[in-house]
């Protein structure tokens, strides 16, 4: 960019913050209309793009059906109820899969998701930040869903917000950190408010550990053995007893 188009661009932003529109601009700095409302989209994408993820619109959340199976959620009664149908799905249990997607710009999102142990080890996995276009994202919807028996629940900011945050927070106390990934995408996530919901996590009010296929087991027992003391949690293995 040289030095006329960048006084340009700033005499258009200018404008802009003084309320002018693409019309209006054309007539004050004397150019073509198709001109102006494309200096005009340029300085709304430069600032979109400088705001802070969380500023950006939010375009969808969702969760998997089953998420809250063994969960309590005595203080959040309408996300329980909203997943009445999938708490009884045992293949989905102790597990939330969660996406959230932003609006980037006009015509472009980003999505990022997140893998919750509900009832031990908090967030496991992590995908994005990806940015598509807006037509992309029901198809990346299904696939991102694709291994469960029932569709994602739509769900509000502020419970994604405290299904990611209050997974990590239990998981601390049990010994366990999120993946090192978590930090990449948590800006575009949020905190959720002081008023929001708890949420009580563990199964049944205990850890109960159910091995993933990366997973050393043996440690994952060890630290529960250690932070909860023998009896004070449960756990199943895929290959067997330890």
């Amino acid at each position: 960019m040289n030095d006329d188009d960048a006084q340009l661009l700033s005499r258009v932003r200018s404008l802009r913050e003084k309320g002018s529109g693409p019309k209006q601009i054309a007539r004050a700095l004397g150019l073509k209309p198709a001109r102006a409302s494309a200096l005009v989209r340029q300085v709304a994408h430069e600032q979109q793009s400088a705001a802070a993820p969380t500023a950006r619109p939010v375009v969808g959340c969702w969760v998997s059906a089953g998420w809250s199976t063994d969960l309590e959620l005595s203080e959040a009664p309408d996300w329980a109820r909203a997943d009445a149908e999938g708490a009884g799905d045992p293949e989905a249990a102790g597990f939330a899969q969660v996406l959230i997607a932003r609006r980037e710009r006009a015509s472009r999102i980003t999505v990022c998701g997140f893998l919750v142990d509900a009832y031990c080890l908090g967030v496991k996995d992590i995908v994005g930040p990806q940015v598509m276009g807006g037509g992309s994202l029901d198809a990346f919807v299904r696939d991102y869903y694709r291994a469960f028996a029932r569709p994602p629940l739509p769900i509000g900011l502020e419970q994604a917000q405290s299904i990611v945050h209050g997974g990590v927070a239990y998981a601390r106390t049990l010994g366990f950190e999120p993946t090192p990934d978590l930090a990449q995408v948590s800006e575009h996530l949020g905190e959720p408010g002081p008023a929001a919901p708890r949420i009580g996590f563990g199964r049944q009010g205990q850890p109960f550990y159910i091995n993933g296929p990366r997973d050393d087991a043996q440690a994952v027992v060890s630290t529960l053995e250690r932070t909860c003391g023998a009896g004070n949690y449960h756990y199943v293995l895929g290959t067997g007893p330890l």
